[in-house]
C-alpha cells in the first residue's frame, strides 16, 4: 500500500507555490538593459559625491571634537566636557581611551548610515557636531 497524501494542494485556494525561474534572462534586449542600468547618469553621480563628502566631513568632525575636547579636557578640567557618558568613561578609563572608544563607535555608526546610504541624516550628524562641538570648543580654546 503506497502513501496517500492527506490533502492535494490544488484542492486548496492559495497554496500553490509559483513557479520561479532564477535562471538569468539571456536575450538580447535584457542584456542591453543591463548594459544601460549599469551606465552612470549625471544625477547618480551627483548622488555619489554627495554621499562621499557628508561621510568625509562627519568623519573630520568626529576627529576634531576628539581633539578638541582632549584638549579642553586637559586644560579645563573633566568638568568641562558636557556630555555625562563621555565624562564618565573619561574618569574610569581616562581621557585618551575614553574618547577613542567614543569617536571610534560614532565613525563606524556614521559609517554604516553612509553605506545604507542614509546621507542625509549622515549631513544632519555632520551639521550638528558642526554646531554644537566644533564651533564651542574652538571658541573655549582659541578665543
Amino acid at each position: 500500500m503506497s502513501p496517500q497524501p492527506y490533502a492535494v494542494a490544488a484542492t486548496f485556494p492559495g497554496t500553490q507555490v509559483p513557479k520561479v525561474c532564477n535562471q538569468p534572462d539571456r536575450s538580447p534586449a535584457f542584456a542591453e538593459a543591463a548594459a544601460m542600468s549599469r551606465r552612470s547618469a549625471p544625477e547618480a553621480r551627483v548622488g555619489e559625491w554627495f554621499g562621499d563628502l557628508v561621510i568625509i566631513t562627519f568623519l573630520l568632525a568626529q576627529c576634531l571634537d576628539g581633539i578638541f575636547t582632549y584638549l579642553g579636557v586637559l586644560t579645563h578640567g573633566i568638568s568641562i566636557e558636557a556630555n555625562p557618558l563621555i565624562a564618565s568613561l573619561m574618569a574610569v578609563f581616562g581621557f585618551g581611551p575614553a574618547l577613542a572608544a567614543a569617536k571610534v563607535v560614532a565613525g563606524a555608526l556614521g559609517i554604516c548610515l553612509h553605506l545604507r546610504q542614509i546621507h542625509s541624516a549622515v549631513a544632519f550628524l555632520s551639521l550638528f557636531y558642526l554646531a554644537v562641538a566644533i564651533v564651542p570648543w574652538s571658541v573655549i580654546l582659541f578665543f
